[in-house]
């Protein structure tokens, strides 16, 4: 009997230990706290476009947004992900001109207006790249939730660890969720056209 209980309390142990890293994640998640209000995404900002013109979170009304922070120097998934942007675009057709599509530096220090209008210049015309003041960034950065920390390099040089999700903001500036870009450039296309 000795031989036969033993794999129940293994397996019991293990799935209370489980079920108590769930319900912890959970609780970190806000899924646990009891009723509250969701964290909220957005807020005022003023930043400028790669052509000096200011974008303020007014700009957002009126349009779905798409809002992407990267920055200029990154080496793999900012470019991947604007491209991809850039391609919902393209399918969008005319709608294209419908759609806000923004790209937030988070890297001011090297990400000027004229970094970003010719880092953008290989991408769709209707991205616009935004970036300020230290403080400016870092003000949109913590109203979107976005983790960005610069991380040394050996050279002396440094590169940026940021969060890397596309935020969908609906036509009153409010998030509506993390925008999918793993699928057809149509297949988002029609998605983003719901929120026109």
């Amino acid at each position: 009997m000795h031989r036969t209980t033993r794999p129940l309390v293994i397996a019991s142990a293990f799935g209370g230990s489980l079920l108590i890293g769930l319900l912890l994640m959970f609780w970190a998640l806000g899924g646990v706290r009891g009723v509250t209000a969701p964290v909220a995404i957005g807020g005022p900002f003023q930043l400028t476009d790669q052509n000096g013109a200011a974008v303020t979170e007014k700009s957002l009304k009126g349009r779905p947004s798409l809002i992407f922070f990267g920055f200029t120097h990154c080496p793999d998934v900012c470019p991947t992900s604007l491209f991809e942007i850039s391609e919902v675009l393209r399918a969008m057709g005319e709608d294209a001109d419908r759609v806000n599509a923004y790209f937030i530096s988070v890297d001011p220090e090297r990400d000027n207006a004229a970094a970003m209008k010719d880092y953008l210049s290989s991408f769709d015309p209707h991205l616009k790249g935004l970036t300020g003041a230290p403080q400016a960034i870092a003000k949109v950065t913590s109203e979107y939730r976005v983790f960005a920390k610069k991380v040394p390099l050996k050279d002396g040089d440094y590169t940026m660890d940021h969060t890397a999700l596309v935020y969908l903001m609906d036509r009153d500036g409010q998030f509506v969720a993390p925008f999918n870009l793993k699928r057809s450039p149509e297949e988002a296309a029609a998605d983003l056209k719901r929120y026109l």
